[in-house]
């Protein structure tokens, strides 16, 4: 099987096995060899190296891993693909292909059976990047840093500071649990078929422990999905409409005015610090009741 990361041996694999373009799956294969190394050199990936691979597809990227990897586990959605990724990948001896959602795997008995840390790679689909980073990181799962393409605005929003409109609560998720690296820009014409919106690849290099210290991680979180669920408000109202935090609007203000920054701020306006002050403070208040 000749390598894979251009248009030509691409189309020649989905001819072969007549394969068709899953809309709900978000398919769109890289057929840029520049772009592939990019990424494998991105996630500094060495012959030690447990990695995992989300959506593999055709097993284009899959093929660059395997050759700088001691071990690629390649997790594929799309049943109609396995047989693609058997024949792609039919060279490599460390390789192993799992046909399952994701977000249903058992990453942790993974970890377990080979006893290191993962480097995740991925072209993630656009309609889920979200809910697969945040359960990565949020599954407690041994890690050392996800490596993705993903649509340039959401790259955008995972490594923005406050006061800007790409700041959101992805921003501080991404930045509570990992130091993110934009690697480089991709244009449309790099994948087949092309996405209409340009796409980035992203680096997130998972911390040993969080920058800042909360109290109750979930209080912290609910914290930031109540400041920008609606953002146009002032933190005080958003927090209070919520209704999550069993305090008043009066005691909410009183938390805010405590952390020391005027009443009528909005949630776009605190730093990862701030928001990690006002957990801190409103567990105190919730304690008291």
């Amino acid at each position: 099987m000749a390598t894979l990361g251009n248009a030509g041996s691409t189309r020649e694999v989905l001819q072969r096995y007549r394969f068709n373009f899953q809309k709900k799956y978000g398919q769109n294969f890289l057929i840029s060899a520049h772009v592939l190394e990019e990424i494998v050199n991105a996630a500094e990936i060495g012959r030690k190296d447990l990695v995992l691979e989300i959506g593999p597809g055709i097993g284009t990227m899959t093929q660059y891993l395997c050759e700088a990897a001691g071990h690629v586990i390649a997790v594929e959605i799309d049943a109609n693909l396995i047989p693609i990724l058997s024949d792609t990948l039919g060279a490599y001896d460390n390789v192993e292909i799992i046909n399952k959602d994701i977000l249903k795997v058992d990453l942790d008995q993974l970890v377990k059976r080979w006893g290191k840390p993962l480097k995740v790679v991925a072209n993630l689909p656009y309609y889920i990047t979200t809910p697969i980073i945040m359960g990565l990181f949020e599954s407690r799962v041994p890690m050392e840093s996800i490596t993705v393409m993903v649509q340039k605005e959401v790259a955008d929003r995972m490594q923005v500071g406050p006061g800007t409109k790409d700041y959101g609560a992805l921003s501080l998720a991404v930045q509570y649990y990992a130091k993110p690296e934009l690697v480089t820009t991709v244009p449309p014409e790099c994948f087949m078929p092309r996405p209409k919106v340009g796409s980035a690849v992203i680096r997130l290099v998972r911390y040993e422990k969080p920058p800042v210290e909360v109290k109750d991680e979930a209080l912290l979180f609910r914290l930031i999905r109540a400041s920008f669920n609606q953002r146009r408000k002032t933190l005080a109202n958003g927090l209070a409409n919520y209704g999550a935090f069993s305090l008043t609007k009066e005691e909410l203000a009183a938390c805010i005015e405590e952390l020391g920054v005027p009443a009528g701020v909005r949630g776009e306006a605190l730093t990862l610090g701030q928001f990690a002050a006002l957990s801190n403070i409103v567990y105190e208040k919730l304690k008291k009741l």
